[in-house]
């Protein structure tokens, strides 16, 4: 039985609370009498996003009340929350006058976004078509989101959603033939000439550069037609569901572009015809040209990869010389550099000789070759003439990182850091890209801290020893062999009761003693939170000293990294000991230099310590985190369920991925929070900060068998 609506009175206090209207003075009385009006299930839904908008921002729910009524006629729910995600993304990256402008033009968000039910959402297939497309030859393109479909040669931008088409599998195949056609225009040259200035001699130059785009589109379809034959039939398909087809006077420009030899050249050539056939109706998956983005892209990548490629192939002669017989004269003569590009079955190659024998070059001088040829299409004379000595500044030319510190001195920018999610409990979706983390190693203290900790537990140190070496020797009984070291006395009696019975006797008589191998990474990640400061900083590196005593002996892979942080601004990930890293004197060194910080922002840090888990080749990858209190920033709204619900989202996409999350913490109030955060076994609680060095090693020893 379908729930009885809502009335005008019951929904206007439900909004006065969600929209503060006796601060922010929004009339919620229209709105109420609006949503009056809907269904039951309409209206929960409604009021389900204004209630999650109101999170992010309350003139922003307002804003969203208003028009939701008119846009449940016209889309799809699924339609509906993408925009209301698209609203609070913008706000978050771009600010309110941005967020307001997406909510302006919602009525063309309507007519251009959905036509029906099953659109494709950009959240739900962005990571397979990123992973698609850097699959294909050619140059690596990142996959955005935007307020519209195209690429300016280094990314490929779609829209919230793609909902052409009436299924959802069809919308996701269109999303893909766009990515597909995007990426050939890099591909197969399109971007290499200069478009603006091809369209500017028409007396209507954005005319030309639609019927130029036009041109393209019809050359590069049928590229991948040779490329990517099954997707080319897709588009086909989907091209005949939509009633795409060539306008009146094309197809002989067709007929040409279609060769397989047809090159942009072809395009700019029959520009000019074109521009006086009828205007070329847009193909489902075709997008816009932007030739400024484009020339500003390229503008940047230009100079900087002929340095780059100009330093790397001196230090490939350097390396190749360096290998020649010691008797061997130094040529005066200037080597002789040959780039030989090979575009043969879809797979772009590049080959360097020198001096007619053949180079090898590593991984990131072939991207630097193939993206200079994709500009170019060919490899130009100057850029094979190797850097001298001190011709350019390698600061200037490849990427530096960032100081750390030194960027909090000045205007605040995210150059240099790596951005994660963060996830709104309140708002019910992630806040992409919110937070910026920055790694930094921990500054070495070269001090008696760790000869003092071995003596301070001496008799705990050999207990250690002793039950880890154990540890490491543990045998496993193999019972029911067919081979082994003694007899399996209760095989063996239901071996002779079946032959007593008349049934055929088993083979497998015997146990084994095997050898258990283990096969486990482990991350431990540090509260380095101001809160820690005096006894629990002590405590927390006297702790991760018996570790690294004990796990040496027991030849497990782990890492330690700190965290802290001040706001989703400033979060910071220490190195302590990477996985890659020996127990010497450094990391030693660096344990001692664990010093209090700021706040406990956790997610980040949880998220970081994942990606870096699941590259390490590992059996059972465990995450340990040693922390005094719940999620906490400076005067921020991670304060509280926010900070909670998003380190649970956290440690939920850590155990999606295979790893075991576990918490030791010292503090007495964990239990109103990590039940929910780690669940019911995933945690201990120490009630003495003495505790924990003595206790971590046995929780190990619990945790990893």
């Amino acid at each position: 039985m379908a729930s009885q609506q809502l009335t005008r009175g019951e929904i206007e206090p439900l909004l006065d609370a969600w929209l503060e209207t006796e601060f922010t003075f929004h009339a919620a009385g229209p709105v109420a009498r609006a949503l009056s009006k809907l269904e039951r299930e309409e209206q929960d839904f409604v009021l389900d996003w204004i209630k999650r908008i109101a999170t992010t921002h309350i003139t922003l729910a307002f804003h969203f009340a208003k028009r939701a009524p008119d846009l449940l006629r016209r889309l799809d729910p699924r339609a509906i929350e993408a925009w209301a995600v698209q609203l609070c993304d913008t706000y978050d990256r771009a600010g309110m006058y941005a967020a307001l402008a997406v909510a302006e033009q919602v009525d063309g968000y309507a007519r251009t976004g959905q036509i029906h039910t099953e659109g494709a959402l950009f959240d739900d297939i962005a990571g397979v078509l990123g992973n698609f497309v850097r699959g294909l030859s050619g140059r690596k393109l990142k996959v955005e989101q935007g307020d519209s479909v195209y690429t300016d040669s280094e990314k490929i931008v779609l829209p919230a959603i793609t909902s052409l088409l009436a299924s959802r599998d069809d919308n996701f195949k269109l999303a893909k033939a766009r990515v597909a056609l995007l990426w050939a225009q890099t591909r197969f040259g399109t971007l290499r000439v200069d478009i603006a200035a091809a369209c500017a001699g028409y007396p209507h130059p954005d005319r030309a550069l639609r019927q130029f785009n036009a041109l393209e589109t019809v050359r590069l379809t049928a590229c991948i037609g040779r490329e990517l034959p099954g997707l080319h039939r897709d588009i086909l398909r989907l091209m005949g569901i939509l009633g795409d087809a060539l306008p009146e006077g094309w197809q002989p420009l067709a007929d040409r572009l279609n060769l397989a030899d047809a090159q942009v050249e072809d395009s700019l050539s029959l520009l000019d015809t074109a521009y006086h056939l009828p205007d070329f109706q847009t193909w489902c998956h075709q997008g816009e040209m932007r030739p400024d983005a484009v020339a500003s892209a390229r503008a940047a990548r230009l100079e900087k990869e002929k340095a780059r490629f100009r330093i790397k192939l001196a230090e490939l002669l350097e390396e190749h010389t360096s290998g020649e017989a010691p008797e061997k004269p130094a040529s005066a003569e200037k080597p002789e550099i040959e780039v030989t590009p090979r575009d043969e079955n879809g797979a772009l190659e590049v080959e360097i000789t020198l001096d007619g024998a053949p180079l090898a070059p590593p991984e990131d001088v072939k991207q630097l070759l193939t993206s200079i040829y994709l500009d170019f299409g060919e490899i130009p004379p100057e850029y094979l003439s190797p850097a001298g000595e001190g011709e350019y500044d390698p600061k200037l030319v490849f990427d530096q990182p960032e100081d750390p510190d030194s960027v909090w001195h000045g205007t605040y920018h995210e150059k240099g850091a790596e951005l994660f999610p963060e996830w709104d409990h309140g708002r019910q979706h992630y806040r992409k890209n919110w937070c910026v983390m920055r790694e930094k190693t921990v500054a070495p203290v070269h001090d008696s801290f760790y000869r003092d900790t071995l003596d301070k537990y001496a008799g705990v140190v050999k207990h250690l020893r002793r039950k880890f070496e154990a540890l490491r020797d543990e045998n496993r009984l193999d019972k029911r062999q067919t081979q082994g070291d003694e007899i399996d006395l209760d095989a063996l009696i239901e071996a002779l009761a079946d032959a007593k019975d008349g049934r055929e006797m088993s083979d497998r008589l015997f146990v084994r003693l095997h050898r258990a191998e283990r096969n486990i990474a482990v991350a431990f990640l540090v509260d380095m939170s101001g809160s820690t400061k005096g006894w629990i900083n002590e405590a927390e590196r006297e702790a991760l000293i018996l570790l690294c005593e004990a796990l040496e002996l027991l030849g497990d892979r782990y890492a330690i990294y700190g965290f802290s942080g001040t706001t989703r601004k400033r979060c910071e990930l220490f190195r302590i000991k990477t996985f890659d890293e020996g127990y010497g004197d450094e990391v030693k060194a660096r344990i001692s230099g664990i010093r209090p910080q700021e706040y406990t922002r956790m997610g980040f840090a949880l998220r970081h310590m994942t990606k870096l888990l699941n590259q390490v080749e590992a059996k059972t990858r465990v995450l340990v985190t040693l922390s005094d209190g719940r999620p906490d920033d400076y005067f921020d709204v991670y304060r509280g369920e926010y900070g909670v619900e998003d380190t649970r989202m956290a440690l939920l996409e850590a155990a999606r991925t295979g790893i075991h999350p576990f918490c030791v913490t010292l503090d007495r109030d964990a239990r109103d929070y990590l039940p929910h955060m780690y669940g019911a076994a995933r945690y201990i609680i120490l009630d003495d900060v003495r505790q924990l060095p003595v206790k971590v090693t046995d929780i190990y020893r619990r945790i990893t068998t």
